[in-house]
């Protein structure tokens, strides 16, 4: 839900505001004179409290939204990275890489959500690099990837960056797995490329995403569809136009916890405190005006079908309790795979691969392992890298 991203930072300035003009009140007082000419100020001590209460809650509400939100961690993730380097697409844009695992094992590329970056990968980097070469990497405008102007900012140009690192993956068949806008990306390169399936390809995995414009497959469609146009889409051109104080408004928003809330909408009750803490900074720390852009662009995207021309085997992975992408969407591009498998994790939500990371990286790890034989059929001519 990362469009709903800038209402949470809406609210968490109109509470900063609401502070400032109780304080203010209190300071200015009411003057009451006494029949005997006696001129005081009176002033109302639960203006104070309230205002202090409040201005305290925007710059120091972040601990408490994180105690309150999630549960203690018994494995907790960071955003941490290895040695990595830029790749140069074929769009222009400086794409960051990281290659972890045996050089000479089947290659997995994950490619991350809207909003945040690889480092979300915590977990499936950890488990998959022991026994495959996992290669992550960072959508253009997001982490440490670059772009120059967020009009380049599109799902087609996204998946031009994902053929760049499937070159950079060398000449074994990679898996492909994406997470929402991330299988997102597949699905275009399915569309745009399809050549590249059962060559490049072995196998695609897509975990909690859509085939079609977000808005058509989330809880509330058509609430939110009806408040597109004359409310989510001109706040989101207000990210892009106002990037410094969209940029200021979002770390206020973030220390005031009202980013792990929105960030909570994608977790069920297993979220731990490190996991959501994860999540919001990355959404706080990526370029608010690059998220919109990414977030105007999914609103005009389309791929249904996409994956009907790819033979190689493929794996849904959706959410019993996904709110951002229903069980259906994952049902519907199941559906439309020749030879696609279907797996619901029911205690899961949108951010299932991070708060059920043993369900999902199994699941991964399992899918890689079956598909070695279809890689070694394809018998594929050497590739060369991609420009670093």
């Amino acid at each position: 839900m990362s469009f709903l991203r800038p209402f949470f930072s809406l609210l968490s300035l109109l509470v900063l505001a609401l502070a400032a003009y109780l304080l203010w009140s209190w300071y200015q007082a009411d003057q009451v004179r006494f029949p005997d000419g006696v001129v005081i100020d009176q002033r109302e001590d639960w203006q104070l409290w309230l205002g202090l209460g409040l201005l305290g809650w925007s710059f120091l509400g972040r601990s408490a939204m994180l105690w309150l939100l999630a549960k203690p961690d018994r494995d907790p993730t960071r955003p941490e990275r290895g040695g990595g380097e830029h790749l140069t697409s074929a769009e222009g844009a400086r794409i960051y890489v990281e290659a972890l695992g045996p050089a000479d094992a089947q290659p997995i590329i994950l490619t991350h959500g809207w909003s945040l970056d690889s480092t979300i990968w915590f977990y499936a980097k950890r488990d998959l690099a022991k026994r495959f070469r996992v290669i992550v990497w960072d959508h253009r405008g997001l982490g440490k990837s670059e772009v120059e102007s967020t009009s380049a900012v599109q799902l087609s140009n996204m998946a031009a960056d994902l053929k760049t690192v499937l070159a950079y993956a060398g000449a074994r068949p990679a898996v492909l797995v994406g997470h929402s806008i991330g299988g997102m990306t597949i699905q275009t390169l399915a569309r745009d490329n399809p050549e590249l399936f059962g060559r490049d390809i072995a196998g695609v995995v897509l975990l909690n995403t859509t085939y079609t414009n977000p808005l058509e497959t989330i809880v509330l469609s058509g609430l939110l569809k009806a408040l597109r146009f004359p409310i989510v889409e001109p706040l989101l051109y207000l990210q892009i136009w106002l990037k410094p104080l969209a940029w200021l408004s979002s770390w206020q928003s973030y220390l005031s916890g009202s980013t792990h809330m929105a960030a909570r909408l994608g977790f069920t009750h297993n979220v731990t405190r490190s996991q959501l803490e994860h999540t919001a900074l990355l959404m706080t720390r990526n370029s608010p005006a690059v998220q919109s852009a990414g977030d105007l662009a999914m609103f005009r995207w389309d791929a249904t079908g996409a994956l009907s021309r790819v033979t190689v085997p493929v794996l849904v992975i959706g959410g019993g309790k996904d709110i951002v992408t229903k069980p259906e969407a994952s049902s519907t591009i199941a559906s439309t795979a020749p030879g696609a498998s279907l797996q619901v994790i029911e205690d899961a939500n949108h951010m299932g691969f991070l708060e059920r990371a043993d369900v999902y990286n199994t699941a991964i790890a399992a899918f890689a392992d079956s598909v070695r034989p279809h890689a070694a059929q394809s018998a594929p001519a050497p590739r060369a890298n991609a420009g670093r």
